[in-house]
């Protein structure tokens, strides 16, 4: 999302930032709607596939609202997650749960909802939900999420298909799950799944992953399943500034080629694509100084309320709202967690800045707030929604008094 500027004054969509500074404390997450729906448009009619969106990209009630008035559905990898989509009304026909360490707790509350589809991504997690659906007497319905075995060239910390990843079952096992799924009395085969990273930018993994999926799909049916469903997961590829995104054209095209004659509906999985590009985070500069030659510009934003540059090294472009446009410097934004690591930025050419400034951390709107904490007794950020000339708080700042109200001092430590 780009900032406009009418007359020298910031505007989101029809909405003065200023106005909303001047009402709103820093560090806030703003999002656009138009961005988000525009997102989805495109996506959807480039893949003409069925979306579930990724919650754990952004999880706020009012982004839930709106994905689900645009027709999404939802793939969630925790019940809180699955709580959230249902209080938004989300169809539980059109909710997948997947994750990797899903409890006993979890997998009954997903079963009692009477969600699509489980996705299992292990021999013992297929035998536990056997079980449970056997002492409730019910059929269960289930997925495999299978791991493709696929190098997607991305950032190592969110690989999620090579073979010694922690997600999924190996497609060398398929086989094997096919059987057991078979002796199984209280569980019914619905799709199969797979989610090979983020980030993915070049055609040829998605073919590589197409391809794989076709085959494993071959395999079920021989094996005498049916499969309803087969979900190609996300990760398409945003452009943070170095990135080339990826043609979602060619890929619908693709999808086009290699799907026509199956006999099971196609569906995918996108968080960070639908969501990344509407949010921005503004945050004031808290002072200037120099240190070793570094000019920093110290933020009341930090790696407490955007974890991805300190935990990824990823890259957010900044913008500033206001600074002296004849005066640059080349800049390291840093936040105020006393840990060294709480980098937003560096080596950032800007406008000249000073203390009371703002400045807007570009593309946060996927895993910003949904990461944010509580390190240094510090409360997480509003967050707000613009839809046109209106725009609404659809997170209240937290404030330390809220914070420690949650703890508990022990009888024998009281005065």
């Amino acid at each position: 999302m780009t900032i406009i500027f009418k007359e020298n004054k910031p505007f989101i969509e029809g909405v003065s930032l200023n106005d909303i500074i001047s009402t709103q404390a820093t560090p806030f997450y703003i999002y656009s709607q138009e961005v988000i729906t525009d997102s989805f448009n495109k996506l959807k009619e480039a893949l003409k596939s069925e979306i579930f969106f990724s919650i754990k990209a952004n999880s706020n009630q009012g982004i839930l609202s709106l994905m689900k008035s645009l027709g999404t559905g939802a793939d969630v990898v925790s019940s809180g997650e699955l709580e959230r989509a249902l209080r938004v009304g989300i169809p539980p026909k059109k909710i997948i749960f997947e994750g990797v360490g899903k409890s006993k707790k979890d997998i009954q509350y997903a079963i009692h909802s009477n969600i699509r589809q489980i996705n299992i991504e292990s021999m013992e997690e297929l035998t536990l939900i056997n079980h449970i659906g056997q002492s409730l007497n019910k059929i269960v319905n289930i997925g495999i999420r299978l791991n493709p075995n696929i190098d997607v060239q991305s950032l190592d910390k969110i690989s999620t298909g090579r073979k010694s990843d922690k997600f999924g079952i190996s497609i060398d096992c398929l086989a094997e799950v096919c059987e057991s799924i078979k002796a199984s009395n209280h569980i019914k085969l619905r799709g199969i799944s797979c989610h090979a990273g983020s980030q993915l930018c070049k055609i040829d993994i998605f073919k590589k992953i197409f391809i794989t999926m076709k085959e494993a799909s071959a395999k079920v049916l021989s094996h005498d399943l049916q499969i309803e469903h087969l979900d190609l997961g996300g990760g398409f590829g945003v452009n943070y500034g170095n990135e080339k995104e990826i043609d979602l054209q060619e890929v619908g095209a693709l999808v086009k080629k290699m799907f026509d004659d199956t006999p099971y509906n196609i569906s995918f999985e996108p968080g960070r694509y639908l969501v990344a590009k509407a949010g921005i985070l503004i945050t004031k500069i808290l002072t200037t100084k120099e240190n070793g030659g570094i000019q920093y510009l110290i933020t009341d934003a930090g790696m407490q309320t955007i974890l991805r540059p300190a935990l990824y090294q990823a890259l957010h472009k900044i913008q500033v709202l206001k600074g002296q446009i004849n005066s640059k410097l080349l800049y390291t934004i840093a936040g105020p967690v006393c840990e060294s690591s709480d980098i937003i930025a560096k080596n950032v050419i800007l406008p000249k800045q000073q203390a009371g400034n703002y400045i807007a951390i570009c593309d946060t709107g996927a895993y910003g707030a949904v990461m944010a904490s509580n390190y240094n007794s510090r409360g997480l950020p509003a967050e707000i929604l613009v839809h046109g000339k209106e725009y609404a708080l659809i997170h209240k700042e937290e404030h330390i008094s809220e914070i420690i109200k949650k703890d508990i001092i022990p009888h024998w430590l009281k005065n």
